[in-house]
């Protein structure tokens, strides 16, 4: 749990005494009054690395963050308060509140989830300077030192990206491992020759074996924290620029997903694009498991306003429960198409035509003619990209304008205007023309109307376009949710023209209501100065405006635009499925996570060719080839399942060693397993998942998934059952290898 503290203070905010107080994994009873006179708390196995020569200088630093994280928390909170009394003020003045009220209550919980373990290590600089150390976020003390260096400021960089072959001008770096609240170990590498010679005999002197053996830690239902191990090869693309698109290639265990939630926080960080609130960041995953997954990374990186969902998350049909896979083989394959995904556009053209004939409009104030030319001027005024359903409202107001500046003065304009849009056969005519759309039943319609499909994606064949007709036209699969979001796109809500009418009558009564009350005021105003006319200055109008309780439309969180999109488990989307993340990312800028060897489907193209036919640009790859997660014994079984169904496939090395070899045995033996695991693993110790038996019920830390729901997760121990049931070909390849490396300590394969 996250550790909290307290510093007693003598003579006030400026008097520490020598030791202070750390309240640790609250609540703890025992430890909540007691003076802890470190933070340091080392197992008697590691008593040789608390020699003060080796901690004393991080004691006095830890001392002076402890007595910062105080003042800061308390400044943060004061200065929030005052805010939120303070009030909101005009236009500007509001939005600038707002922000800072944001931000505040971010820091204060980040500060909140975190204590000391803000400090991720330190650098020695080789120049003999002074050390730096790392934190989640930077922290300055009262003279303006920096106390810790936020991760993401490029003087951090050292700290994750030094090698011996490219020290970074680093004499050593120090890593902490923070275990509630408190340091349970560390470790020290040094990168000069004299810092060898002189480390040579100092217990501290780990090199990797604490990174290797915090590899091995227990899993949990969450994503842990892995912040303080990120490697080199993961801290190059974590900072990479955000122009174009980037390709995160790497097999299982190599951390891919770990790159990209931290990119996310490292570029709302550095990139002016993004940070200040100037855009967004999207995180799209592959199915809900995994957003519950990694829910605690970005929050835990001082992040919480990054948006996260999957592909289902982005259209209102998407989140049905039953949704199902696209039954039919040749229908999936069409559906898979951006070019199909285009027929959406054309659909919604066909009700958008302009009228090719004129008609005589009769109103008790006079006849007016409306001409072709009109309907096409009217239809050509709305801007390119306005969704139909709001375009329609602009079409109808320039038709009406353009017959009314006709009249030339004949008849009042407000009264013919008022005639002509209460005209039933004008009103006919144009609702004809340009109808109110249901983009369900746009799509419903491609489905059951083949002449329709036929005028809207005529390269389409006819047993194509008879593949593609069903009986029940909103019996939505997953293969339809790119053409639903298309249509909702080009469409927009059905319900926001209606809105946006009673938004108008409301601010139209309420302006007439507020010029009564001025009148008002004005003619009962009998001082010297008529101090109520500046009532009719404009400033004084928008002051007197409330638009609080206007009716309004929502857009949608996940709606857009975005100006930077990270997509994970990226090798399973199909072109379709592209077009609804670039619809939400103009800038094309993309992080693109993912493993060729991992595509259900296949993935026999390069990652280039495949990104620009579905419409990205500016591609580049970064390939991660260390496997960090799985162990040696089972990438040993792993690796021959997928090589044998793709040969070049991208298969990681495992840097680590379990000591437990694979387990084969036969599935009556599955309670056995799993309760003899249990009996092992104390309560919170791990996390095991059984694979591919749909009739095992989960219980308490033991989980049951198919292979495509646990992809992108993993487990302490893996038990898959019958794995040969799972396909034949590169599907059934792809879930066995998916399901083996998911596990992170043992794997066990029952077989029937």
């Amino acid at each position: 749990m996250p550790a909290t503290f307290r510093i007693p203070r003598q003579g006030g905010l400026a008097a520490r005494p020598p030791a202070w107080r750390i309240l640790v994994g609250r609540p703890i009873p025992a430890l909540e009054h007691a003076l802890i006179t470190t933070p340091f708390a080392l197992p008697d196995r590691l008593a040789a690395k608390a020699d003060p020569a080796l901690i004393a200088d991080d004691e006095r630093h830890f001392g002076a963050i402890a007595d910062r994280l105080e003042r800061a928390i308390f400044e943060a909170s004061d200065r929030l308060a005052t805010l939120r009394r303070r009030p909101a003020g005009p236009g500007q003045q509001a939005v600038e509140r707002d922000l800072e009220i944001h931000r505040l209550s971010g820091r204060i919980r980040t500060l909140g989830r975190f204590g000391l373990d803000l400090c991720l290590g330190r650098i020695v600089p080789a120049d003999g300077g002074a050390p730096v150390y790392i934190g989640r976020l930077g922290l300055a003390d009262d003279a303006g030192g920096q106390l810790l260096v936020d991760w993401r400021s490029p003087a951090a960089e050292p700290f994750f990206a030094a090698t011996h072959a490219s020290p970074m001008g680093l004499a050593s770096r120090r890593r902490y491992r923070w275990t509630r609240g408190r340091i349970s170990d560390y470790w020290d590498e040094v990168f000069t020759a004299d810092g060898l010679a002189d480390a040579a005999e100092r217990a501290a002197l780990d090199d990797q074996s604490a990174f290797i053996a915090s590899l091995a830690a227990a899993r949990s239902s969450r994503m842990r924290d892995v912040l303080g191990t990120i490697q080199a090869d993961q801290d190059a693309i974590i900072r990479a620029g955000s122009h174009g698109t980037l390709v995160v290639d790497g097999g299982p265990g190599t951390g891919k997903t770990v790159v990209a939630l931290h990119r996310a926080a490292y570029l709302l960080y550095a990139d002016p694009r993004l940070s200040g609130h100037r855009g967004g960041v999207l995180v799209v995953g592959p199915h809900q498991p995994y957003l519950d997954y990694v829910g605690d990374v970005l929050p835990g990186l001082g992040e919480e306003g990054v948006a996260t969902c999957t592909l289902r998350d982005l259209v209102p049909e998407g989140t049905t429960a039953d949704l199902a896979v696209e039954p039919d083989f040749e229908a999936a394959r069409l559906k898979s198409s951006a070019r199909l995904v285009s027929a959406v556009e054309a659909a919604v053209r066909h009700y958008e035509r302009p009228p090719t004939r004129g008609m005589d409009v009769t109103t008790s104030l006079t006849d007016v003619w409306v001409d072709p030319a009109d309907w096409a001027d009217a239809f050509a005024a709305p801007e390119p990209g306005t969704p139909h359903n709001l375009a329609r409202d602009e079409a109808w107001e320039e038709l009406l304008a353009i017959l009314v500046d006709r009249n030339d003065g004949e008849v009042p304009a407000h009264l013919l205007h008022r005639a002509l849009a209460q005209n039933p056969d004008l009103r006919t005519a144009f609702n004809r023309a340009w109808p109110v759309l249901d983009p369900a039943g746009v799509v419903a319609d491609l489905w059951s109307v083949p002449a329709y499909l036929r005028a809207c994606a005529p390269w389409l064949e006819a047993s194509e376009l008879d593949a593609l007709q069903r009986d029940e036209p909103r019996a939505w699969t997953v293969s339809d949710l790119p053409f639903l979001d298309a249509a909702r796109l080009r469409i927009g809500d059905p319900d926001a023209a209606r809105l946006a009418r009673r938004r108008e009558a409301a601010e139209a009564s309420e302006r007439q209501q507020r010029e009564y009350v001025m009148d008002d005021l004005i003619a009962a105003d009998d001082s010297e100065m008529r101090v109520m006319s500046m009532l009719r200055g404009q400033d004084a109008k928008n002051s007197l405006a409330d638009d609080a309780g206007l009716p309004s439309a929502d857009p949608g969180a996940l709606a857009g635009p975005f100006a930077h999109v990270i997509v994970d488990e990226a090798q399973e989307l199909t072109d379709a499925e592209w077009q609804m993340l670039l619809a939400r990312n103009p800038s094309r800028s993309f992080t693109v996570v993912g493993d060729r060897a991992q595509a259900r489907h296949g993935f026999t193209e390069p990652w280039a060719e495949r990104l620009e036919r579905a419409g990205l640009d500016r591609v580049e790859i970064a390939s991660l080839t260390v496997n960090y997660r799985t162990p040696a014994e089972v990438m040993a079984e792993a690796a021959p399942v997928i090589r044998a169904a793709i040969p070049d496939a991208n298969v990681p090395t495992s840097i680590r060693e379990s000591g437990r070899p694979v387990v084969h045995s036969s599935v009556a033996s599955l309670e056995q397993v799993i309760g003899g695991w249990l009996a092992a693993h104390a309560e919170g110790e791990g996390i095991a998942c059984v694979i591919g038996d749909p009739t095992f019920a989960p219980r308490p830390r033991v989980r049951s998934l198919t292979p495509a729901l646990a992809k992108g997760l993993e487990f302490d121990l893996v038990v898959l059952v019958e794995p040969e049931r799972f396909g034949d070909g590169i599907e059934g390849a792809v879930d066995r290898y998916v399901a083996m490396t998911r596990a992170t300590g043992q794997l066990v394969v029952l077989a029937g």
